[in-house]
């Protein structure tokens, strides 16, 4: 089974609620957002956004530019249809996020629990690479990932584990720590998960 038809069949035979990572209020990833103070027409993508939460309270508190990319069909239809009208406010964008091209540069890039799922050195040099190209001159990004006291897998496959020095370390070349905090997510199951949420700023260069 290719990624792709991993996330499909996730997404297709499991109700929003019965994946690990449902967050009716997506609160660490609001809160980062909101202490980058941007501006409500800031150009905001959301890298691996499945059928987060995230979007339906951006567009609440008054984001008007918001990207979703994901990798799966599904999972994008699942929100647009929740969403109903407002989605046509949303661009989608269905991609492994290592395909994706666009000229547009984002304000600020916003990744819970994608990052992790890259796990050699070629993945994530290739990911960071596109983030940079796509990442305004002194742009946010925001990566929450399991942490080295979270799981070693998710939906079946191998993730990476980061504390905040390698995490720190693996965005050196383009990004800067602004700040970074760890904290539990408690899945639907009542099982606990540490993550590690971090923002930063892209560097001039």
């Amino acid at each position: 089974m290719s990624l792709k038809q991993h996330w499909e069949n996730v997404f297709t035979t499991k109700q929003v609620n019965e994946v690990s990572w449902y967050q009716q209020t997506p609160q660490e990833s609001i809160n980062f957002i909101t202490q980058l103070a941007l501006p409500k027409n800031a150009a905001i993508i959301d890298i691996g956004g499945g059928d987060s939460f995230l979007v339906d309270h951006l567009l609440n508190m008054g984001y008007t530019n918001i990207t979703v990319l994901d990798i799966s069909q599904a999972a994008i239809d699942k929100v647009k249809n929740r969403l109903g009208k407002k989605a046509t406010t949303v661009t989608w964008i269905v991609s492994n996020i290592l395909d994706f091209k666009t000229t547009v540069q984002y304000d600020c890039w916003h990744d819970r629990a994608a990052f992790h799922f890259l796990t050699t050195p070629t993945e994530v040099e290739s990911y960071l690479s596109i983030a940079q190209k796509n990442v305004k001159p002194a742009g946010k990004m925001i990566i929450g990932t399991f942490s080295d006291n979270g799981p070693e897998k998710c939906s079946g496959l191998p993730i990476k584990q980061y504390d905040e020095k390698l995490l720190s370390s693996t965005l050196q070349k383009w990004f800067t720590k602004i700040k970074c905090i760890t904290t539990n997510h408690i899945t639907p199951f009542k099982t606990v998960q540490n993550f590690l949420f971090c923002s930063f700023q892209k560097l001039s260069i």
